[in-house]
């Protein structure tokens, strides 16, 4: 049953929009652990977010009053009593990634996974979600039943909470912790200094699939240019349970790793980037992070750009519009690779789109619209574009391979 789950698991991560995302600080830092009192912390599903759920965690810290109550089972139903009184002291609350992570022989996974909770065949599974395309989801827990209303998480035999530490100071971010190594990973004994040296979202390297028939395209309207764009082997699937995962979010290292890749494919582009970097090209890029040389190559030929304040924000989700000005900057690119003026000539007239009037990205829709339609409307119908929704993996691989082709006809 519980290989099952995990085969399940795998299948649904591509829908998941909404994740407890993994934290990217601008500095990386050696964090120990340090263990708890497992029956004074209890994870919770709380019902919220776009996948149903939430993860919320509570800690009873002092005993003063009952920080949460628990009845019934498979599933356990929890009353998160500290939502009725001032529980300043009293109990410790974890809602997002700034409060927890996973850490596995050793070493904090905060920069390589992200947390979810998702509902599969009548369980809500909590699940740590690989950064790199190319990793492993791992199950760390189960409601065990799915009712209405908050439920408790049971950690799996190997995970146990713990709590980070720095420089000897316990710190009020939670662990789950398990001493087994994360997939790929040997472990280690002095803490994790961030960066993920794992694999990309474009090409068919380490562990993702060139095959084009993913069981989970074959209804989507983006299914044949999916299928030669994987042909072109500028995007791939994934191995592990052979799937596309159309509906998962692109994030913004991802994005770069997909276009450059699809630049491959134009004579003159010459596109090589180092395995590894000798400095950050943001702030919160690490040298040794899988995409660093990636996004140092965008960077540096104005594919890409940081924000203000010196971030990159690599796993941050891509909007439908920040996708368009990232394609409109690679045809520029492709176009000066081939000794041509980087102007796009429209092949047809531009769309009008209902959303997108006074949008910032407004004129580079409408350009990109003409552009061999790489802007369309929302799954292909209607009049919606919909900008500042997260730009997912079916579209991001249709809109790429209708760039890589306009620029290679102009």
């Amino acid at each position: 049953m519980k290989h099952s789950l995990v085969r399940a698991a795998a299948a649904f991560v591509g829908s998941a929009i909404l994740t407890l995302g993994a934290i990217a600080p601008a500095k990386a830092y050696s964090f120990d652990e340090t263990d708890i009192n497992q029956d004074r912390v209890i994870a919770i599903a709380q019902p919220g977010g776009l996948t149903g759920y939430q993860l919320l965690i509570v800690e009873q810290v002092t005993d003063r009053r009952k920080c949460w109550s628990e009845s019934g089972s498979n599933p356990v139903r929890v009353d998160p009593l500290l939502a009725t009184f001032d529980f300043t002291g009293i109990c410790g609350r974890a809602t997002d990634s700034n409060g927890f992570s996973i850490r596995m022989a050793g070493t904090d996974l905060a920069l390589k996974y992200s947390l979810i909770l998702q509902s599969i065949d009548g369980n809500v599974l909590l699940m740590g979600i690989p950064s790199d395309p190319n990793g492993k989801a791992i199950i760390i827990g189960r409601t065990n039943g799915n009712t209405n209303g908050f439920m408790k998480i049971t950690l799996d035999p190997a995970w146990r909470f713990s709590k980070r530490t720095y420089q000897g100071k316990v710190l009020g971010h939670f662990y789950f912790t398990s001493s087994q190594a994360a997939p790929g990973e040997t472990g280690n004994t002095g803490g994790n200094t961030g960066g993920n040296t794992g694999g990309n979202t474009g090409g068919n390297t380490g562990g993702n699939t060139g095959s084009s028939t993913f069981r989970d395209i074959a209804t989507d309207i983006y299914a044949p240019e999916i299928k030669e764009a994987v042909g072109l082997g500028f995007v791939a699937g994934f191995a592990q349970d052979n799937t596309f995962r159309p509906q998962l979010a692109v994030t913004r290292e991802q994005l770069v790793s997909l276009v450059l890749e699809s630049l491959k494919g134009i004579q003159g582009a010459n596109i090589t980037f180092p395995n590894n970097v000798s400095t950050r090209p943001y702030s919160d890029v690490d040298s040794t992070r899988w995409s660093a040389g990636k996004v140092q190559f965008a960077r540096d030929n104005k594919i890409v750009s940081g924000y203000q304040d010196g971030t990159f924000k690599p796993m941050q989700s891509v909007t439908r519009a920040e996708l368009m000005a990232v394609l409109r900057r690679a045809s520029e690119f492709g176009l000066s690779a081939r000794g041509m003026q980087p102007n796009l000539v429209g092949k047809e007239p531009p769309k009008t789109f209902s959303d997108t009037q006074n949008h910032w990205a407004a004129a580079i829709i409408t350009q990109m619209s003409a552009y061999c339609s790489v802007a369309s409307p929302v799954n292909e119908v209607g009049t919606r574009f919909a900008p500042d929704d997260a730009a997912k993996r079916n579209y991001g691989a249709a809109a790429t391979l209708r760039m890589l082709k306009c620029v290679k006809a102009q």
